[in-house]
């Protein structure tokens, strides 16, 4: 079985899984039946998985980032749809509908996965409705986030875009509010995930440097007044 694989290779995949809100309060002779079905998969950083190669097969991240995006074969712009993380599970799209989903998927570090056949998944659907009590507040959670990037791509200049994107990864509670997920993407990742271009967030990063908003550090970027950077997101404005 994958678990005893995982447990003599010292990576406790019941402990990883029990974090992802897809799994959080299962039965663990339930968790167990599941893990039966799953095989391990490694991806290596940079790796790109295209529409026709995706979607037969759902998959849980225990370890690295996944870039889900859509790009315009003409221009080559990416807009970042979903930044997953481990916990995180993809493609629930091609899960609920059986069809291709049109993203392009690439690993943004070395990423350490579980995987099974779609049928597989979708017996757990239809099997065990705890599985459901998860599965579908998790749903609704990227449903939301669809709904605010459109909201955000509509409705807000590109400063107040960059600004609640940063918001929305800041750890208050932590020491120095570090980020977390995109703390050290470079611009033109940042901007695919605002519907911009690298020149256009690089300009205002260094304008928020000048304001003593934001700092980078090692190739990280730190929060230094948070207020700030609040005012910045509440702004509206219909200009690019």
């Amino acid at each position: 079985m994958l678990a005893d694989r995982q447990a003599r290779s010292g990576v406790d995949v019941k402990a990883l899984l029990r974090q992802s809100p897809l799994f959080e309060g299962l039965d663990g002779a339930v968790l167990d039946e599941m893990l039966s079905h799953f095989r391990r998969e490694t991806w290596k950083q940079g790796r790109r998985i295209s529409e026709q190669e995706s979607g037969q097969r759902f998959h849980i991240i225990l370890s690295g980032r996944l870039k889900m995006g859509q790009i315009n074969p003409d221009t080559g712009r990416m807009v970042t749809l979903f930044l997953l993380q481990p916990g995180d599970a993809f493609d629930v799209i091609s899960l609920l509908d059986g069809q291709p989903n049109p993203v392009l998927l690439e690993a943004r570090d070395d990423l350490l996965m579980l995987s099974t056949p779609m049928r597989e998944a979708r017996r757990w659907i239809e099997e065990h409705p705890v599985f459901n009590r998860s599965f579908l507040p998790y749903l609704g959670q990227q449903m939301r986030s669809l709904a605010n990037l459109a909201g955000d791509l509509a409705l807000h200049d590109t400063e107040t875009r960059l600004a609640r994107l940063i918001l929305r990864h800041v750890e208050p509670e932590a020491p120095g509010q570090p980020l977390r997920l995109i703390h050290n993407l470079s611009h033109e990742s940042l901007a695919e995930m605002i519907g911009s271009v690298r020149v256009v967030v690089n300009r205002q990063l260094q304008h928020w440097q000048r304001e003593g908003v934001v700092v980078t550090r090692r190739g990280e970027l730190v929060i230094k007044e948070l207020e700030k950077l609040l005012k910045k997101a509440m702004h509206l404005s219909s200009k690019e």
